[in-house]
């Protein structure tokens, strides 16, 4: 009696990625470098939203946008935490329009940058976020390792009002890969009751974890102030 032997099973091939969360990738690799400041008047008057990324000197925040632009070198990461002290701004936008703007704000609370600097970009830092009028939205940087430390707590408390009037905020667990799945929950967990209304995903630039939900946050958070965006420009 003769056997059959089955034929292999043909390998599955990966999913691919939503259709919206493609689209959110590409319109973030349109990404490219606008300008940089080192004081908030040198900032240009600019009516598109504008989504500024915040965060520790170690918390990953460079590799982060690098990640979530697919560029590698688009937002420095100095191999010094904290010593970048510029505000940079990237335009979104296909074929050369700008319909968004990046800010990347120098990182906070590395113990080698010196008393007067750090207390001079905290002031920076709090006037830019309480006075810059296009500011559409906060992305925070956190190592879930740690949690959200002191600094990070006075921020948020700084944009609070604005957060009141509807400003959204977004904190990202970097380094999520370096936890295991009980330890990612309880992170997240937490820094939910700490976000006090924001919203929080975990992030790993490694593994891909929350790069493409990040990526449709962002996108979704244009579209819908696109029409606000509008407004001030028609009257």
């Amino acid at each position: 009696m003769s056997s059959t032997v089955p034929s292999p099973r043909p390998r599955t091939a990966p999913a691919p990625a939503p259709a919206a969360g493609r689209e959110a990738l590409g319109w973030l690799h349109t990404a490219r470098f606008l300008t940089t400041a080192a004081q908030l008047h040198q900032l240009p008057p600019l009516e598109v939203p504008e989504i500024a990324f915040v965060g520790r000197s170690n918390a990953g925040k460079s590799t982060a946008i690098n990640t979530l632009t697919q560029q590698t070198q688009l937002a420095f990461a100095s191999k010094k935490p904290g010593r970048t002290q510029h505000i940079n701004l990237f335009a979104l936008g296909r074929q050369g329009a700008t319909d968004a703007v990046l800010a990347d704000l120098p990182g906070y609370g590395y113990a080698a940058v010196p008393l007067a600097d750090k207390e001079r970009w905290q002031r920076v830092m709090a006037n830019y976020l309480v006075s810059r009028r296009n500011l559409a939205a906060v992305v925070m940087l956190a190592d879930p390792r740690h949690g959200l430390k002191e600094l990070d707590e006075l921020l948020l408390e700084v944009i609070r009002p604005r957060v009141e009037d509807g400003l959204p905020f977004l904190i990202l667990l970097t380094k999520a890969d370096k936890l295991n799945r009980t330890e990612q929950a309880k992170a997240l967990q937490i820094t939910r009751l700490q976000a006090g209304g924001g919203q929080v995903l975990l992030f790993s630039a490694l593994k891909r974890q929350g790069v493409e939900d990040a990526a449709l946050w962002l996108r979704r958070l244009v579209a819908d102030a696109a029409p606000d965006d509008e407004s001030p420009a028609e009257a």
